[in-house]
């Protein structure tokens, strides 16, 4: 059974090429609410479409890169259940921190896609070859991206921006086939 998804050719184009990724957490990974306990501990909600499109993105080769200026031990526990290595959490200028993960893979701008929801966001998707901003993203995010998902923050956002760069990778169909040849065998 072929793959339905699709998405519109001038966003594909505009995202081919991109060889690394780069996730904010709070608002794109989460939906942005903190809840805090009463000794300080912190609890975030992760959706598993979008950690099964991060596993996903490695599988096509698409190396995703976290940046947060959060760091929490949910947060870590969460990426390394998913084997997200590069990361730069507690970052206060995520430019900065974006710089020597991209050195340390020789990749430019030109290279990269991000996704984002608020202004310590905008240098990091000014940069990227495809911007990306979630519905509930500030006004400015939004209109910087080149494209806003459907999917809203932690419900389904970072999946759908995984499944539209590997769409424009062309390793989508092939990796929707290698799931799915277990179906047709029935």
């Amino acid at each position: 059974m072929p793959p339905v998804l699709a998405f519109a050719p001038e966003l594909l184009l505009q995202a081919q090429g991109v060889q690394a990724a780069i996730f904010d957490v709070d608002g794109v990974l989460t939906d942005g609410r903190l809840y805090i306990g009463e000794h300080g501990e912190t609890f975030k909600a992760f959706h598993t479409l979008d950690g099964q499109g991060l596993k996903l993105l490695m599988a096509g080769g698409i190396e995703p890169m976290v940046i947060s200026g959060r760091d929490s031990p949910a947060l870590r526990r969460r990426l390394a259940d998913l084997g997200v290595t590069r990361l730069a959490l507690g970052a206060g200028e995520k430019l900065a921190m974006a710089q020597p993960l991209l050195d340390d893979l020789q990749l430019g701008w030109a290279q990269v896609a991000a996704i984002g929801d608020d202004w310590p966001d905008l240098p990091l998707l000014q940069r990227a070859r495809f911007a990306c901003a979630v519905p509930d993203a500030h006004a400015e995010v939004r209109a910087l991206a080149h494209h806003t998902t459907h999917a809203r923050g932690g419900r389904g956002a970072a999946r759908e921006f995984c499944d539209l760069l590997l769409c424009a990778a062309g390793r989508y169909a092939a990796l929707w086939a290698s799931q799915t040849a277990a179906l047709d065998r029935r």
